[in-house]
């Protein structure tokens, strides 16, 4: 089988997404162990000027769900609202993301290769890549980069997480 856009994509983004619900669980018992409070860990950033916790999971589900609806239409602005405010919100973030991804079609994914997608921040254009690009080279790294984020600003808390945790399941998702 050929090597294409959607198998360099899809299967790599669900299976950090299937991992980061164990990551959430972990983090909320590390909370209910009562080694720090829920406003510490998600107010908790890896320097002063990154966005806490629970952006990192908005992130992730922007540059996966989010990014295959956008690129359809040519286009991707990032969405900066609606970020979770809890353990059970970053879950149902989290889910959403993995039900999208679960149902993208190779035919979808490849449809976007070619096209040219404009990233657009306020209202103004500040570059233009192929479809193919975009997704590889803008939305993987900045998902992969999030989704690091996010397990690192935990282990910094104490949240006994190893890589196993952030990798899940190297197989892939099992649907």
């Amino acid at each position: 089988m050929a090597f294409d856009l959607y198998s360099a994509f899809v299967p790599t983004i669900r299976q950090l997404l299937d991992a980061l619900p164990d990551v959430i669980d972990k983090a909320e018992q590390f909370v209910a162990d009562g080694n720090a409070t829920d406003t510490e860990l998600l107010e908790a950033k890896l320097a002063d000027t990154m966005w806490p916790l629970p952006w990192h999971v908005r992130s992730c589900w922007m540059h996966s769900a989010y990014a295959i609806d956008q690129l359809a239409g040519g286009s991707f602005t990032p969405d900066f609202t609606d970020v979770p405010e809890g353990w059970t919100a970053m879950r149902a973030m989290i889910a959403s993301a993995q039900e999208r991804m679960a149902s993208a079609t190779r035919e979808e994914i490849g449809a976007l290769a070619d096209r040219k997608i404009e990233f657009v921040l306020g209202s103004q254009t500040r570059f233009t890549l192929s479809g193919e690009r975009f997704l590889l080279g803008f939305n993987m790294p900045n998902f992969q980069f999030h989704a690091t984020t996010f397990y690192g600003i935990l282990r910094m808390k104490g949240v006994a997480l190893g890589k196993r945790d952030f990798l899940g399941n190297p197989a892939g998702p099992m649907a």
